[in-house]
Parts: C-alpha cells; structure tokens; sequence
C-alpha cells in the first residue's frame, strides 16, 4: 500500500457538495481495499484534494468512478510526515455542529530564511559561538512564527522553512523576522544577518515532493535575496493583503527554472530607537 494525494477541480460546488462526495468514497473503500484517510477543499479556488492509502493510484481512482463519478484530474504518490508538515493533519477533522465555508486549504504560502555567511561566521568563531548564534536565529524566527500562525517544516542547519495558510500572515511574519533581527543587531557585537524567500501554491507533483514548485522557488528566491532583504514571488505579491510596500526586482534568472522570474522586495523600514 502507498500514500497518493489526489486533485480535483470543483469549481461551482459546495462544501457540502464535498463532503458527501467523501462520506460516499467511506462507504464503499472497503471494498476496494482503500482507506481515505482525509480531504481538504478549497472553495475559493473550487479545488478538491483527497489524501488516500491505496495500492495503486488506479484503484483510488476506481472508488470516486463508483461514489460519485468525480474522478481526480492528478494523482500524485507522497510521504505522510510532507502531508502533516504542510497542511498540519492527516485525518479527518473532528465533525462541526455546522460544516464551514472550507474544510481547509491546500493553498500554502512557503518561507525559507537563511543565515547570510553562516560557513564564515562559524570559521570565525568557532563551532560553540557558531552554534549560540543559530539558536538566537530560531529562537527569533519561531516567536515571529508563532505570532503570525506558521507552522515550521524543517530547520535546514543555518535557516528554517516554514508554511502558511495566509500569505498576508506570511509576509507580516518575513517582515517582523528582519524586523526583529535589527533590534537584536543592535545590541550585539556578533550581528546576525538573514535573507528571506517566500512563495505560494498548491500541491504539484516534482519528483514525488508534494511541494516542489512552490518548495523551489520559495528556496531560490532566498538564496537570491541580498544581506538583510526579503523576496517574494509575484504569486504572493498578487495573493497577499498586507500594507507591506514592495518594489518590483529586475527578472531573477534561477536554477531549475527555464523562464527569468519576476520577484518582488519587500520594503521593510527600519525599526525605531
């Protein structure tokens, strides 16, 4: 048996219109010999995804043929801990006395910071410094986190990925993090200096990675931003609400990616004395 994420487009369906497409799949699964562990919908964007332990991805499809007749447009094989990281369960949601407006969201925004000349800075230091300065980095990026309802993913060894449902709560969250590190820069005789990347999007399937796309360009962009900057793709430019100014970059050429990409910085004002 293997895991596989399922999409499917439902533009002019309800939540409830979903949710009893799944109660449907939960009726007949046994028979099948498949489990649906869960499902998300997002009405907004009128897309459907169903997280389902099947032996192949044939016999899942088979189950929503026989249900209801709405057969997923992808179907892409992924690992549980990358499903529980991003979109925080891997079960059903307790039942609701009312059902809301959505399930959950598939759409996430993903942030990566990164320590600039961290190799250097421990070269330099030492391992023991090296290792006080990392954690006064995580310690604040996750109250930023915490402030701003990210969930982190991974630490990466001189940096943390984090995900978002809001990509305005995203971007608040960047904003507050460099915010955050000019204050304690201030203070120090060891600064600390980050660079920022964030993107959005939805499940795509890259190499089994559930998030590869979005993954990607989110790293990119960081690896990309300078000392102290923040960039974000232009799908969060146009998806976020925040009062956060931005200047449009010069096209970014990055690896992995055929196309120059248009990025945005966010404009963060220094913080008061």
């Amino acid at each position: 048996m293997a895991i596989f994420m399922d999409r499917h487009d439902l533009k002019g369906y309800s939540a409830a219109d979903v949710a009893e497409a799944h109660r449907k799949d939960l009726e007949i699964q046994d028979a099948f010999g498949v489990k649906f562990l869960t499902y998300w919908f997002d009405h907004h964007r009128g897309t459907a995804f169903c997280l389902i332990d099947a032996p192949d991805k044939e016999t899942a499809q088979c189950v929503h043929r026989v249900a209801h007749g709405h057969v997923a447009g992808d179907v892409v094989e992924v690992a549980l801990s990358a499903v529980e990281a991003f979109l925080g369960r891997i079960s059903d949601p307790e039942p609701l006395a009312e059902p809301l407006p959505n399930i959950g969201f598939a759409h996430r925004a993903i942030m990566f910071t990164d320590i600039v000349g961290s190799t250097e800075m421990t070269a330099r230091l030492g391992d023991r410094m090296g290792a006080e300065l990392v954690r006064a980095h995580d310690s604040i990026v996750r109250r930023c986190l915490n402030d701003k309802s990210g969930c982190e993913v991974k630490h990466t060894g001189d940096g943390i990925m984090a995900s978002f449902i809001s990509t305005t709560r995203a971007v608040e969250c960047a904003t507050d993090i460099l915010q955050g590190f000019r204050h304690f820069n201030r203070g120090n005789p060891e600064p600390i200096h980050i660079r920022i990347g964030l993107d959005c999007g939805e499940p795509v399937e890259d190499s089994k990675d559930l998030f590869g796309t979005t993954v990607q360009l989110a790293a990119r962009l960081c690896s990309a931003a300078s000392t102290d900057q923040i960039l974000v793709s232009e799908n969060v430019f146009r998806d976020q609400r925040s009062s956060t100014p931005f200047a449009e970059t010069a096209r970014l050429t990055l690896k992995g990616f055929s196309t120059p990409i248009t990025a945005f910085e966010c404009v963060v004002e220094p913080v008061g004395i």
